[in-house]
């Protein structure tokens, strides 16, 4: 198994001469080229996972230094085990014991491909739980495994914890939503389908975010009604970005705001 050096993303052997998510527009192949590396190359150099308390319940998991894309991994608690959310492209036992001591691990899941990371091995090395795959993003599966379940649509892990097909950055991009989250007033963890922005206060919606391809107004419209529905309080973006309070709220302004840039009403300001 490799792991591409750019965006963390375990592969089978023989592995493409080019990582294909990198490829794609939505990601890049640095200037210096594609480059492979592996678990046993990134333990020898010392890497490390890092480990932080986001609310009761939640934790984000790290990688120092940065793995790839460098997105943070949730660790989310129930009553009935732990749900893995955006992998990180590195694992070791010493990680692997510390999320069983919160409970079994019931499914790891991503939001999207870029949040793929290592996530056959993490469950390998976690006694096998599903890793929940959407099926409109199948082409994108760099490792197959048994382990490995498509879904589509919603799918509910656990009481209270339920995926949410959504779109946008990608056709299986998906959510997590936590119905006991926030004290009960609810979380959405979102990866790059909503993204929280360093204010705190507004969400984006964008193809790349890199290179800074955005959505369409009637795609955001879309996402945000297909949430209309759920009741939550935060988000959690796969960095760690967060919105604390009105999530809600803000989502609906932020597509407000979008929509009407990406429509020109503010054109008369440029």
């Amino acid at each position: 198994m490799l792991i591409c050096a750019t965006c963390a993303v375990e592969y089978d052997e023989p592995t493409p001469e080019d990582c294909p998510i990198c490829s794609d527009d939505r990601q890049y192949l640095p200037a210096t080229g594609q480059r492979w590396t592996t678990l046993g190359e990134l333990a020898a150099a010392g890497q490390q996972l890092t480990w932080i308390d986001n609310e009761p319940g939640l934790t984000g998991v790290g990688t120092h230094p940065s793995v790839g894309i460098g997105q943070t991994m949730q660790v989310l608690t129930t009553p009935a085990g732990c749900i893995i959310w955006d992998p990180v492209g590195y694992v070791d036992d010493a990680a692997c014991a510390r999320v069983l001591a919160l409970g079994p691990v019931l499914a790891i899941a991503s939001s999207h491909p870029h949040m793929f990371g290592a996530q056959v091995e993490w469950s390998r090395r976690l006694g096998n739980p599903p890793v929940l795959v959407a099926e409109a993003d199948r082409e994108w599966l760099g490792r197959e495994d048994p382990v490995v379940e498509f879904w589509s649509g919603s799918r509910e892990i656990t009481k209270g914890v339920t995926l949410h097909q959504v779109g946008g950055h990608f056709r299986g991009s998906g959510v997590l939503h936590w119905d006991a989250g926030a004290d009960g007033d609810g979380v959405l963890l979102t990866g790059d389908s909503v993204f929280p922005n360093p204010d705190h206060r507004s969400v984006g919606f964008m193809r790349s975010y890199p290179n800074h391809i955005p959505l369409s107004g009637a795609v955001v419209e879309r996402i945000v009604n297909q949430l209309e529905p759920l009741r939550y309080e935060r988000i959690y973006g796969n960095f760690n970005n967060s919105v604390t309070a009105d999530a809600k709220a803000i989502l609906r302004a932020s597509a407000d705001r979008h929509i009407a840039w990406i429509g020109g009403d503010f054109d008369y300001l440029t």
